[in-house]
């Protein structure tokens, strides 16, 4: 890991689209279409990530991209007006694209780059409006994928283009678990991240798929469940394995679990009809679900439990285990509130709950641990430095032994009891000690957002995965 200093974020007046995974920034003035290649961008399946403004943040080697809070899943179209649209959360930004009229576009360029952050990122002028623009930004990113998406220090901008045995070896994917769990979203999320996904393909066509497949898709997502024509736990997996082998690609299963009460709650509210149920009761169809799949989950690599996550949280779950650049270990922390739950999908889960509690103080009350006064207050414990320091020492060396066995994404989970002032002031501190140390970090409040007063409340934005 590279001892990389933190920097601050900044805002830039730009268009963040995500394809394949990685942050385009369209940048123009305006009226130079960059919100009209952006919906033609989604259209053809890419993600939007900002639009209009665009925070970014230097992670280690990195700049993710992200939108502000105020405009996030936001787009403002010409004659419609503002309309929200699902977006992605934040992504690694891959180049710049500069729209300009055709007639100032060479017709030959060479590569240009230029610094943000202290990385030099790609940049490209395109003629916004031209009927072939998505296919070249396409081409463009394509020609940029040994570097992986990842940004090149300054540094290193005369050592070339990175080499492309920074990507993981071709994998084969196989997606499974409870129907209604989201699966689904899992293998939409694998396709914007690169993957060939395939969805409810008859086991007899999954083999000569794989075959085909094989010789020059950079990895293979497929999806199978109940639904799928033979399924078979013994099938699907021999079907899979022979050809794999073959290949030689490395086969992983994905496993998508959650309560069978949620799971109940979810078919009963759309009115879908439980692929098992028939005669029976939503709820027993799941149960019978789960005995038939149940081999199939202990044989998995990852089970994702969705009960207690967002759309969002599931995306980022399985772009941090399944990205297809090998970009070491990603650390995600995130804190929350012990009366709403542990997060089920933490690795490593320390309690704040002893720390001196602001809420007890009316000023800070309807604070967060983000507000210095709050940070203060904490501070003031007698315990908190040396809790601090001993969390560090605990994880700087797991962190080195971690990426060295081959793990690429770690959850660490900061709780206290509201949520709202100790895990969050511990979460922020302790992200920017990694970020500082190089470390790619995410952070999240997952609580932050909830009803504080007179009862538990509702998350913001908490919708589980249907």
């Amino acid at each position: 890991m590279t001892n990389t200093p933190s920097t601050a974020p900044i805002l830039i007046h730009a268009t963040a689209v995500a394809i394949g995974g990685h942050a385009v920034l369209l940048r123009g003035p305006s009226g130079a279409g960059k919100s009209d290649l952006a919906l033609r961008l989604i259209d053809e399946g890419g993600r939007l990530i900002a639009d209009d403004q665009a925070e970014l943040r230097r992670s280690g080697e990195r700049i993710v991209v992200r939108a502000p809070a105020a405009i996030a899943g936001l787009i403002e179209i010409r004659g419609v007006g503002i309309s929200r649209v699902e977006a992605l959360e934040e992504a690694t930004l891959a180049m710049f694209a500069d729209l300009v009229p055709a007639a100032e576009i060479e017709r030959s360029p060479e590569p240009r780059c230029e610094e943000v952050l202290g990385l030099n990122i790609p940049s490209i002028a395109l003629s916004p409006f031209e009927a072939s623009v998505t296919a070249k930004l396409r081409v463009a990113l394509r020609a940029l994928a040994a570097n992986s998406g990842r940004a090149i220090p300054a540094s290193e901008a005369s050592a070339g283009s990175r080499s492309a045995s920074n990507t993981s070896p071709g994998r084969v994917l196989l997606v499974t678990g409870m129907s209604g769990a989201g699966r689904s979203t899992a293998l939409k999320t694998l396709e914007d991240m690169g993957y060939d996904a395939f969805d409810n393909l008859p086991i007899s066509l999954m083999s000569p798929l794989v075959e085909s497949a094989a010789a020059d898709a950079k990895a293979i997502a497929i999806g199978a469940g109940l639904r799928t024509r033979g399924f078979s736990i013994d099938n699907i997996l021999e079907a899979i394995r022979a050809v794999v082998e073959r290949s030689g690609r490395e086969l992983k299963v994905l496993f998508v679990d959650c309560d069978d009460e949620l799971l109940r709650r979810r078919y009963t509210e759309s009115r879908r009809l439980h692929p098992l149920a028939g005669e029976l009761s939503v709820i027993d169809g799941i149960r019978l679900e789960r005995r038939l799949v149940s081999a199939l989950r202990d044989r998995a690599d990852l089970v994702i439990d969705t009960s207690n996550l967002s759309t969002a949280d599931l995306r980022r779950l399985v772009g941090g285990h399944f990205a297809l650049a090998a970009t070491g270990l990603r650390v995600f922390v995130t804190s929350f509130a012990y009366r709403h739950g542990i997060p089920r999908d933490a690795d490593l889960i320390f309690d704040v709950r002893f720390l001196d509690n602001p809420h007890y103080v009316p000023e800070l009350r309807q604070l967060t641990g983000r507000d210095p006064a709050v940070a203060a207050h904490i501070e003031r414990d007698p315990d908190c430095a040396t809790f601090l320091s001993g969390v560090w020492g605990l994880l700087e060396p797991l962190l080195s032994r971690y990426e060295r066995e081959g793990k690429t994404y770690l959850t660490i989970a900061i709780g206290c009891t509201g949520g709202r002032h100790r895990s969050v002031y511990v979460a922020e501190r302790l992200a920017a000690r990694l970020e500082a140390a190089g470390v790619w970090v995410g952070l999240r409040h997952r609580d932050l957002g909830r009803v504080q007063p007179a009862g538990l409340g509702h998350a913001e934005g908490s919708t589980v995965v249907a």
